[in-house]
């Protein structure tokens, strides 16, 4: 199932049931699960572990060096999980040693053609970054986030699960968790509902998120005080909320 083009370094681990197709390269240290379909000129670069039945198409750069003028060669890595989708002309890139070494993606993910995301950056599960999505280095990317198209992430912001950014948005502060946001640079425009609703949340649920939204976004209040008055409001949802502003580094949209 390797195409006879392809160039494999020997020291290159390859699964059971892994389709290689022409003309794609595979570099040293790089780790490919099994049942994972890699098309045509595909390009990975190690160190690097890509878990099972993942799907990598033409023309994608998988794994290559940080487009950081401090990185000078160190070692460092990339982390892709299972079931993940990567379309064409993706590029993922490797961490730096100034964070924590590695770029890490989870499961079940879709890669639209021209997504990048850079060095560092950390992405959970489920999400589906639109055609040409990009993220700048060290940013996180929760579970169940979409990206819209040709949507940017600035440095070192937090995308919270279950939001949505829109087309054209440029994210340059933290998105709370199950927020859409729009425009450049990036604004508050109501709950995620129908994500939430896609997802099986209860009506119960979205409508106390609902109130939170207000009380974060139209009630007027300052950060502190939003958070004092969602304290009041007790679910698993309004805590992961909580906890998600109380640590922000570079604050949220407004």
């Amino acid at each position: 199932m390797i195409d006879k083009t392809a160039i494999i370094d020997s020291s290159a681990k390859i699964g059971s049931n892994v389709h290689i197709g022409p003309y794609s390269v595979i570099g040293p240290n790089v780790e490919i699960g099994e049942g994972t379909w890699i098309g045509p000129h595909v390009v990975i670069q190690g160190p690097a572990r890509i878990g099972r039945e993942n799907k990598i198409f033409q023309f994608s750069s998988i794994g290559e060096m940080p487009q950081d003028l401090k990185f000078k060669g160190e070692e460092t890595y990339l982390e892709i999980g299972d079931r993940n989708v990567i379309r064409e002309f993706c590029t993922i890139n490797r961490g730096t040693i100034q964070d924590k070494s590695i770029t890490k993606i989870g499961n079940d993910n879709l890669f639209m053609a021209y997504v990048h995301v850079a060095h560092d950056c950390e992405i959970g599960n489920h999400t589906i970054f639109s055609n040409n999505a990009s993220l700048a280095g060290h940013a996180v990317i929760e579970d169940y986030v979409t990206l819209g198209g040709f949507s940017g992430v600035f440095q070192r912001c937090r995308v919270g699960m279950h939001s949505f950014i829109a087309t054209n948005s440029v994210v340059i502060k933290d998105v709370p968790p199950y927020v859409k946001v729009s425009g450049y640079y990036a604004k508050p425009f109501g709950l995620n509902t129908v994500g939430l609703q896609r997802r099986g949340f209860v009506e119960e649920t979205i409508s106390q998120l609902r109130r939170a939204y207000k009380v974060v976004y139209r009630n007027g209040l300052t950060v502190a005080k939003a958070i004092e008055e969602l304290q009041k409001m007790e679910s698993p949802e309004i805590n992961q909320l909580i906890q998600f502003i109380e640590t922000s580094s570079v604050g949220i949209v407004r």
